[in-house]
């Protein structure tokens, strides 16, 4: 089982650094898209990803300090921060999980293509959905490559990555994708809800669990029980299970919820 996840628009670089597992895969692509936002204007960068003048600003500094130097990289899982990465909790991990992560779990970035989790990365800014300096879309630019970073073994992919992302990777391959969706019963309706921050802290959570109980019959999923989440067979299907709580156990995780 391959687990999807994707990027943050938020890195960091933490206080206590961990040595990376491995190199990107798609590193000379990525180089390829680092230099040709590093030729870009604040202005272009602003216009182009539909941001603030500061964060414009912050993301052609980013650019300007990219390197794929070995000796600068944090493993990936340890840089993105955000709802995903707060669910997700990797600093709870053991060095075995981390292990088993880096074999069983591609992040989807804009940047590198795809990540196996402890891949080492510097902060950069940039979403799939981004047109390019160039006036290619991402997808344009990355094609079919991010597919050939499954493994020739994979059975099926567990997908808890976001629209914008999948569609630089799905289209490609023929394994069968299980998606599943998580609802928070409405206190005002008394029917299950989508709620956003819910679903992304639910996300890098159901991942984790699957990391941390080394989980790779699909059979197993619906036992996903964190969060107060449990799995509700008469609203979903096989390929897109339904996972419901009546109040969400994640408070705390993100900054938006307290």
């Amino acid at each position: 089982m391959q687990i999807l996840l994707h990027s943050s628009k938020t890195m960091r670089v933490p206080d206590h650094r961990r040595a990376p597992l491995g190199v990107p895969q798609l590193l000379t692509q990525a180089e390829e898209l680092a230099e040709i936002w590093r030729g870009a204007s604040p202005a272009n960068i602003q216009s182009l990803m539909k941001v603030s003048d500061k964060k414009a600003v912050e993301a052609a500094q980013m650019y300007g300090a990219w390197s794929s130097d070995a000796a600068m990289q944090v493993p990936a899982i340890d840089a993105f921060i955000g709802d995903i990465y707060s669910g997700l909790q990797a600093q709870t991990w053991s060095d075995e999980d981390r292990a088993y992560a880096h074999r069983h779990l591609l992040i989807l970035s804009g940047l590198y293509g795809g990540l196996r989790a402890c891949d080492g990365v510097m902060p950069y800014r940039l979403e799939m959905g981004y047109k390019m300096p160039d006036g290619r879309s991402m997808y344009q630019f990355w094609g079919d490559s991010i597919a050939s970073l499954l493994p020739t073994g994979a059975d099926c992919i567990l997908n808890l990555s976001a629209v914008e992302y999948t569609k630089a990777l799905l289209p490609y391959t023929n394994l069968p994708v299980i998606t599943p969706k998580f609802l928070t019963v409405s206190p005002k309706t008394g029917q299950p809800t989508f709620v956003t921050v819910h679903t992304k802290i639910a996300r890098g959570a159901f991942a984790r669990w699957v990391v941390q109980n080394r989980v790779e019959d699909v059979a197993q999923l619906q036992n996903f029980s964190d969060l107060n989440y449990r799995y509700d067979p008469s609203l979903g299907t096989t390929a897109q299970p339904v996972f419901v709580c009546h109040e969400f156990g994640g408070l705390g995780l993100s900054v938006r919820l307290s």
